[in-house]
């Protein structure tokens, strides 16, 4: 039966490689939840510059006090906009270096998971090899007490 010496080796690569999977998954979360926020801040800032717009060629006059708050709103959002895509960008770099971990972890483990499987396939050809030898063992054996003339 084949035992490999370095399972526990192994076992602590695929731990690795699992960890890096849920740093990276992490991150990927961050980043759908930041392009949500970039997309809700976009769609306020549509909604402000209509209404802004309403409110410049309204039919009652123009509110300078009303536009000018929808201006700031529109530019709060801008600017919370601006910052969430920065921070965006901050999580991107960050997914990137976990991808190379995640890759480099991966290479870890195959590389003992390789060493297992050749040294498995030497162990099978050694179990073959001493079968082989076993059965012409047996055979010379039976020959020779057919022939009489067992050693």
């Amino acid at each position: 039966m084949f035992k490999f010496r370095l399972q526990p080796v192994l076992e602590m690569r695929e731990r690795e490689e699992r960890d890096k999977k849920l740093a990276l998954s992490e991150l990927e979360r961050q980043r759908m939840e930041l392009e949500s926020r970039i997309r809700g801040y976009q769609l306020n800032i549509e909604t402000e510059q209509a209404s802004l717009a309403e409110m410049l060629i309204g039919k009652n006059g123009i509110d300078f006090r009303g536009a000018r708050l929808q201006a700031n709103a529109a530019l709060h959002n801008r600017f919370q906009a601006q910052r969430t895509v920065l921070e965006l960008a901050g999580v991107q770099h960050l997914m990137d270096r976990a991808r190379e971990e995640l890759a480099h972890a991966a290479t870890r483990r195959k590389a003992v998971e390789l060493l297992r499987d050749r040294q498995r396939e030497a162990h099978d050809q050694e179990q073959r090899r001493r079968e082989l030898v076993e059965l012409d063992d047996m055979s010379v054996m039976r020959h020779a007490r057919r022939e009489g003339t067992l050693i």
